[in-house]
């Protein structure tokens, strides 16, 4: 089927934005819970939470995506798991970057603590999010072209 990855790209969209949801709730849930558990501002402990919620929102990620989204192209492989976690790493980052330098900007306007945690961790979601879906489609699960089709 030579554009069976490209009439898949919908219906793979609205799976991973669906397990992105789940993910969503994984991600700000754990923050939240380590920030009930331990409410602070200091950027070290921040980064630490922010970094133990990701974690395990990827970790949903890889398990739901690598069985539904992208299980055509998902092999298990160690090349694949190692991708995966590089791509994770990256999302990591412009995580970590975004959530702290929003929360900075929500706190230098004098804005509660609890709404611009929440907020900078939504914006942190939707940036790594995006990055995050380019990256597996393109570098982590992608199609290869089939040889010898007739």
């Amino acid at each position: 089927m030579e554009n069976g990855g490209k009439s898949r790209a919908p219906v793979q969209t609205l799976q991973f934005t669906v397990i992105g949801i789940s993910n969503a709730a994984v991600d700000i849930g754990s923050l939240n819970l380590l920030l009930l558990v331990h409410p602070t501002d200091h950027s070290g402990t921040l980064t630490l939470f922010n970094t133990i919620a990701y974690c395990l929102a990827v970790s949903n990620s890889y398990i739901w995506n690598s069985m539904i989204t992208f299980r055509h192209t998902a092999k298990g492989s160690s090349k694949q798991r190692f991708g995966f976690f590089v791509q994770g790493l990256f999302s990591l980052l412009i995580n970590n970057g975004v959530f702290l330098a929003f929360n900075l900007l929500f706190q230098s306007i004098g804005m509660p603590a609890w709404i611009r945690h929440n907020l900078a961790k939504g914006l942190a979601m939707f940036a790594s999010f995006s990055a995050s879906f380019f990256m597996i489609k393109y570098l982590v699960f992608k199609d290869k072209p089939h040889r010898n089709q007739q």
